[in-house]
């Protein structure tokens, strides 16, 4: 059973520990999936159901079936429930992200997230930005780690992506957040920016976040694409940064050569 944590703890909506519980269901409930109980084209416990056994709230059961639905992973139909689409661990091959490097990633992206924003911000549901808003309060956790950073970033950026109302703009935003999963460049990368830049970041989307709930397509269009630039830009320091420290290693391969 897991424990309701802004309940029992007197926590309220907004406060550190409420955003995490919902994660907590859907892992177990991915877990569940993964390990076969619920294969594809099964139906899932109904909501009812599956908060008895979790021992949690029905709208927590909610959120947490929207974030796997915003990962792909389940379809929510109305009056029927939620039905298993694919196994979690489905995905393109890890050779096929290898190829792929942080520069083309990012160039990626700011090609497809930036109109993708702006679609969003018009067609955006309230249950959708709700969850938004759980991705923004996990980033502004200080104390957690990369890979709770790097889970509210990927339901931020999914469900903006599901909001656009396209499949076809979905598909390829889930592709390219697929092969950031699973490229270790991006993430060392990555790792390296949250470090450094956690506050700008956070800014940013807040900003995003700011723009869809005011439904304005160009502002939201606007601050992603500087999200994005700036995630550019990262990249390309840290490769000068790693350009320069190769160059100073072999200059100091030299020298040891003639002069020990």
């Amino acid at each position: 059973m897991i424990r309701e944590q802004g309940k029992a703890d007197g926590a309220g909506p907004d406060e550190p520990q409420a955003p995490r519980l919902y994660r907590k269901v859907a892992a177990r409930l991915t877990d569940a999936v993964r390990a076969g109980l619920y294969p594809v084209g099964a139906r899932m416990p109904a909501e009812r159901e599956l908060a008895l056994q979790m021992g949690v709230s029905r709208p927590i059961v909610r959120e947490a079936l929207l974030a796997l639905e915003v990962m792909g992973i389940v379809e929510v139909k109305v009056g029927s429930g939620a039905y298993v689409l694919r196994l979690p661990d489905d995905g393109p091959p890890a050779g096929e992200a290898s190829e792929v490097t942080p520069i083309e990633l990012a160039q990626a992206r700011l090609i497809f997230e930036g109109e993708a924003a702006a679609l969003a911000a018009v067609n955006i549901t309230e249950e959708e930005l709700a969850l938004v808003e759980r991705a923004v309060a996990e980033m502004r956790r200080e104390d957690g780690t990369f890979e709770d950073w790097q889970a509210a970033l990927t339901l931020f950026h999914l469900t903006m992506a599901r909001a656009t109302r396209n499949t076809a703009v979905e598909r390829s935003v889930r592709s390219l957040w697929e092969m950031r999963e699973r490229s270790g460049e991006c993430r060392r990368m990555l790792e390296e920016a949250r470090n450094q830049n956690y506050r700008y970041s956070l800014e940013q989307h807040v900003e995003i976040l700011a723009a869809l709930k005011a439904r304005d397509a160009a502002r939201a269009r606007a601050a992603v694409r500087m999200h994005l630039e700036g995630s550019i830009n990262h990249v390309l320091m840290a490769l000068e940064e790693r350009a320069v420290a190769d160059a100073r290693a072999r200059m100091a391969e030299i020298r040891a050569r003639y002069f020990t």
